[in-house]
């Protein structure tokens, strides 16, 4: 019998958490898209010679899937369908291959000039000195996921979920996404599996998709502009932070995010300075 093993959920660290505050990951904290920058630049080594449904001369793997998903998106296919077909440009790809790729590019991107939201970051830093367990919540998988996430020392990931064979290679299916009410399904998850209370939970996206998510928690902040978040940030008197680029942390200090700079400070009420706007986050 063919029996397949999952790619699950990869904790940093496990704490018994007292807040929990949840962060998507794309345009949240990072600047970009990980998983379209991630395939844009694609290693041709990643897909075995020959395979079928190889690009035609003079485009690569990465440029022929980014061109299948745009036509997708241009026909109207939801978000969860777009993810979905992404992961099968990976079919009969190894696992560890994937993974050693997607440390390499993230490498790449956070030593571009500006591969972080700095109010994004800026917010993730105040948590994590607040005692808060910091949790990413993405659309992406662990390949492209769990490098950020021991850079930035989260606690937890919940990310889309690869199937991979017993030979190590990747099928192409995805046994759990992470989309849209996906992300408030598991966050409401964690936050029950350790009884704690909605008021006990914080939650920043930047994407309507992120909407489910932020109506999950006591506590959701809005970054950027996306116009279906801030209709509800008025609504409902949600934090917005700017979804501006900036530098990361300086990678010479002990603590990686110990010192990041971003005017977004946790003041005695427990309420965020800088430009946040009201409705921030309580310690």
């Amino acid at each position: 019998m063919h029996h397949k093993q999952l790619l699950q959920q990869s904790p940093v660290r496990l704490v018994r958490p007292s807040r929990l505050a949840f962060f998507d990951l794309d345009e949240t904290l990072l600047s970009g898209k990980s998983m379209i920058d991630f395939l844009r630049g694609a290693p041709e080594s990643l897909w075995t010679p020959g395979k079928k449904g190889a690009p035609g001369p003079g485009r690569t793997r990465g440029q022929a899937g980014i061109e299948k998903l745009a036509d997708l998106s241009g026909r109207g296919a939801d978000r969860a369908e777009i993810n979905r077909a992404y992961f099968q440009l990976y079919a009969g790809v190894a696992l560890s291959s994937l993974q050693a790729a997607g440390q390499a590019w993230y490498a790449d991107f956070t030593s571009r000039p500006e591969p972080y939201v700095s109010a994004g970051l800026a917010a993730w830093t105040e948590h994590r000195r607040a005692g808060h367990t910091v949790v990413l919540v993405s659309g992406s998988a662990h390949p492209f996921v769990d490098p950020a996430a021991e850079a930035l020392r989260a606690d937890l990931t919940l990310c889309t979920e690869l199937e991979v064979d017993d030979h190590g290679l990747l099928t192409g299916r995805v046994t759990r996404t992470m989309i849209g009410r996906d992300k408030a399904r598991a966050v409401t998850e964690l936050r029950e599996c350790h009884g704690l209370a909605v008021e006990d939970c914080f939650a920043y996206g930047d994407h309507a998709s992120d909407l489910s998510m932020l109506q999950a928690v006591g506590t959701a902040v809005v970054v950027g502009e996306d116009p279906v978040l801030l209709r509800h940030a008025r609504h409902k008197g949600w934090s917005v932070l700017p979804g501006t680029a900036g530098p990361g942390p300086d990678p010479r200090d002990a603590d990686p995010i110990a010192d990041t700079e971003g005017g977004h400070r946790l003041d005695e009420r427990g309420h965020f300075g800088g430009t946040a706007s009201r409705g921030a986050p309580r310690a």
